[in-house]
């Protein structure tokens, strides 16, 4: 397995190739009406080939947002896997884009990603990770998270993860776990192939560390992977997270 920075080729893809690669995004949810509509305009500036939102029993006004821009929007069982995997069953792409609904990604860094699947050989990757914020601390964690990914294969999905969808298949999609169902998703796939981590980013919002604390949020986060890694049960570990 190849975790790289940068992706060196001789093969430059024309644009019209470009164009012919088609990624379905998937966006799990559960009330996100407060900021699901601007999130939603900003992938949709992209031009994928669809984005589909699966909402998890919102009570906000979330699906009706989502039917004003989304492509597809089901409803399935609660909790993030069951909801990419139920997207994702729905998607007619070839590669399969997850993103989280407070997450954006720059049009360079969606060309770029693209440019990166064009060739058959690589399963998947993620993007680098930037939250939106001009704290010294929260740029500090961006940067830690950047090098957890390239050096230790851990990711979370506020990271984007990208997947080819045969592979996806193959795998089984997400397995259906209540929390960390990105960790362990993302280290099956480092064994169907050669995994990418790009250097472009994934704009993600700072509203949880926000609301539950810097310090807080952080050491929760790297307790429960690390517990999880470690091979703790996801079940007692979603009771942690949630108390």
């Amino acid at each position: 397995v190849v975790h790289l920075t940068k992706l060196y080729s001789t093969q430059k893809p024309a644009l019209r190739q470009l164009d012919t690669l088609k990624i379905s995004i998937v966006i799990p949810t559960l009330d996100e009406a407060l900021i699901l509509e601007d999130s939603l305009r900003a992938i949709s500036d992209l031009n994928p080939h669809e984005i589909i939102v699966a909402d998890g029993g919102s009570t906000d006004t979330t699906v009706s947002v989502a039917h004003n821009i989304a492509t597809q929007v089901i409803t399935s069982k609660s909790g993030r896997a069951h909801q990419m995997n139920a997207g994702a069953e729905k998607a007619t792409g070839d590669i399969l884009l997850f993103m989280h609904a407070d997450s954006r990604l720059t049009w360079e860094s969606f060309r770029r990603m693209k440019k990166i699947m064009m060739p058959t050989g690589i399963a998947g990757g993620a993007f680098s990770l930037q939250i939106e914020s001009k704290k010294t601390s929260l740029k500090v964690i961006s940067l830690l998270a950047t090098w957890r990914a390239k050096y230790l294969n851990i990711v979370y999905g506020d990271q984007a993860i990208f997947v080819r969808k045969d592979i996806f298949q193959k795998m089984g999609g997400f397995s259906p776990l209540p929390i960390c169902e990105d960790l362990d998703f993302f280290r099956r796939l480092s064994q169907q192939g050669e995994i990418i981590l790009l250097k472009e980013k994934t704009h993600t919002s700072a509203r949880r560390w926000k609301e539950e604390g810097v310090f807080y949020t952080t050491l929760r986060n790297i307790t429960i992977s690390s517990l999880f890694l470690l091979g703790f049960s996801p079940q007692t570990l979603s009771k942690w997270y949630s108390a």
